[in-house]
C-alpha cells in the first residue's frame, strides 16, 4: 500500500464560501427581522456537534463518540423568512495535556465574546460535574442550558436534573431546556426562545448558504471522522487530516499521526481501514471526485503549536 489508498470520491457539501459583507440581496430585511450568533459551549461529548446538526437540519459538523472531536469553532446558519441565527459549535472544555488541548480551550472560550446568547450543555444521564461548573462560572448573565440526551433518561430523572442543574450551575438567570440532539425533542422550542433572544438586524450569511466551513476543511474532516470510527481507542487524538492538493476532480488528503507504530493502525492490514475510511467518506459527497488518502509521520504533531496552526486548530 506504501501508505496510500485511492478511492473515488464525491465533491463536498453546499455551503462552504466565506462570509460576506451585507449586499444587494442580503440587506432589505423588515424591520422585525431578527438575527443573531449562539455558542453552543460544555464539556466533551455533551452533544453539542449533534445539536448543530439536527438544528441547520443538514451535516456541517463531525460528531463520534471520541471525546475532542470537534477541534475548531464550526459556522452553522439556520435561516429563515424572519430570522438567521448563526450556531457557533465549538470544542469541549477540558483539563489541557498538550498544545493542542490548550488551544481547543482557548478556542472556546474566545466564542464567549462573539455572540448574542451562549447555550450550555449537560447531560440529562450523568451528574452536573466539576468540569460543567466549570464552564458555567465563565459564561456572562443571560446563557441558557440544554439539558442534552434526555431520551436516554426517564422523565423523573430528567426533572430532577434540571433541579440538580439549576441548583449546582450557578447561573440564576438561566433557562434550561430538556432536549434531545439525537432524537430532536425539545430542540424546536429552544430555537424558537433562541430567535426571541436575538435583536433585529440583518442577514449575515445569503440564503441557501449552511456553513461557511472552506470546502477541503470539511472533507479533511470527514475523514478524520470515519478514521475515529475504525481506529483503536488511544488513535484518534494522535490524527489529523488535512487537503493538501484540490483539482476537479481529484482530492488528496494527507492523514498525520504521531509514531510509526500508528501509521499501520491507520492503514491496517492490506490498507482495510484506509480503504474503509475512503468508502465512508465517499457515501457522504456528491458524485464526480477521486479521493487520494495518504499517511504521513509528524512526531508528537501534537505538541507543537506551529504545526497545530498550519493545520488550522
Amino acid at each position: 500500500m506504501n501508505g496510500s489508498e485511492s478511492v473515488s470520491s464525491p465533491a463536498s457539501p453546499e455551503g462552504s464560501a466565506a462570509p460576506g459583507e451585507s449586499e444587494s440581496g442580503m440587506g432589505g430585511e423588515e424591520a422585525d427581522f431578527r438575527s443573531g450568533f449562539v455558542a453552543l459551549v460544555g464539556r466533551p461529548n455533551t452533544g453539542k456537534s449533534t445539536l448543530l446538526n439536527r438544528i441547520i437540519g443538514t451535516k456541517v459538523a463531525i460528531t463520534s463518540p471520541v471525546p475532542h472531536t470537534t477541534r475548531t469553532r464550526i459556522r452553522g446558519v439556520l435561516d429563515r423568512p424572519d430570522s438567521q441565527l448563526v450556531f457557533v459549535d465549538t470544542p469541549g472544555f477540558h483539563k489541557p495535556k498538550t498544545a493542542l488541548g490548550e488551544r481547543l480551550n482557548e478556542t472556546a472560550s474566545a466564542s464567549f465574546d462573539d455572540v448574542d446568547v451562549c447555550v450550555l450543555m449537560v447531560e440529562a444521564n450523568s451528574a452536573i460535574a466539576r468540569g460543567d461548573r466549570f464552564v458555567a462560572d465563565q459564561l456572562p448573565r443571560g446563557s441558557v442550558v440544554a439539558v442534552n440526551k434526555v431520551d436516554r433518561a426517564s422523565r423523573s430523572q430528567v426533572l430532577e436534573h434540571l433541579a440538580k442543574a439549576q441548583e449546582s450551575l450557578g447561573l440564576p438567570d438561566a433557562e434550561y431546556f430538556p432536549i434531545s440532539a439525537l432524537s430532536g425533542d425539545g430542540v424546536a422550542e429552544l430555537v424558537s426562545y433562541l430567535v426571541g433572544r436575538m435583536p433585529t438586524g440583518p442577514r449575515y450569511f445569503p440564503p441557501g448558504m449552511v456553513t461557511d466551513v472552506p470546502e477541503a476543511f470539511f472533507v479533511a474532516e470527514l475523514v478524520r471522522e470515519q478514521l475515529i470510527r475504525f481506529a483503536e481507542e488511544e488513535l484518534p487524538h494522535s490524527i489529523a487530516c488535512r487537503v493538501t492538493e484540490w483539482e476537479w476532480p481529484r482530492i488528496r488528503c494527507e492523514i498525520l499521526v504521531e509514531r510509526d507504530s500508528q501509521k499501520g493502525i491507520v492503514i491496517g492490514r492490506g490498507g482495510s481501514v484506509l480503504k474503509a475510511a475512503g468508502i465512508a467518506v465517499r457515501e457522504q459527497l456528491a458524485p464526480g471526485a477521486y479521493l487520494e488518502l495518504f499517511v504521513k509521520v509528524e512526531k508528537g504533531w501534537q505538541r507543537h503549536p506551529e504545526l497545530i496552526e498550519r493545520l488550522g486548530y
